[in-house]
């Protein structure tokens, strides 16, 4: 599929799927004879990840390093069992990240709405302006 197949389908810009391109983040699986980007299920896979992981805070290398351990694992051309028990460990490791990081952001909602009602119970306590 092209790039704005994939925009619509990852709900990502054109600009940040070319951007991620440009980290080495994810590579198109091929070019149309016009040079167009054209990508697979994978590669949308792929940047559902990314996507999910910029939210939460990872940073670009530690992205390329789950991804890099993903993709060797769904590669299984014969791993031996302490590397892909290694490579297993490390996306476990970024699972309780991601784990941490929502539980972090579950509680945004609550002081922002603490604040809310703060301004709130503030402005019922004033008098209105203009008055005399």
């Amino acid at each position: 599929m092209q790039i704005g197949e994939v925009a619509a389908r990852t709900e990502l810009s054109l600009r940040t799927i070319r951007h991620d391109e440009e980290t080495g983040l994810v590579v198109p699986s091929a070019r149309s004879q016009g040079g167009f980007r054209l990508y697979t299920e994978t590669d949308v896979a792929r940047l559902m990840v990314i996507r999910w992981m910029k939210p939460l805070g990872f940073t670009l290398e530690q992205m390329r390093d789950l991804l890099e351990a993903t993709d060797r694992l769904d590669a299984d051309g014969g791993l031996e069992t302490a590397e892909r028990d290694a490579l297993l460990h490390r996306v476990r490791a970024y699972e309780r990240l991601a784990a941490e990081q929502v539980d972090r952001l579950r509680v945004q909602p609550a002081r922002a709405e603490e604040f809310a009602a703060t301004l709130r119970s503030r402005l019922e306590g004033e008098a209105p302006a203009g008055g005399s």
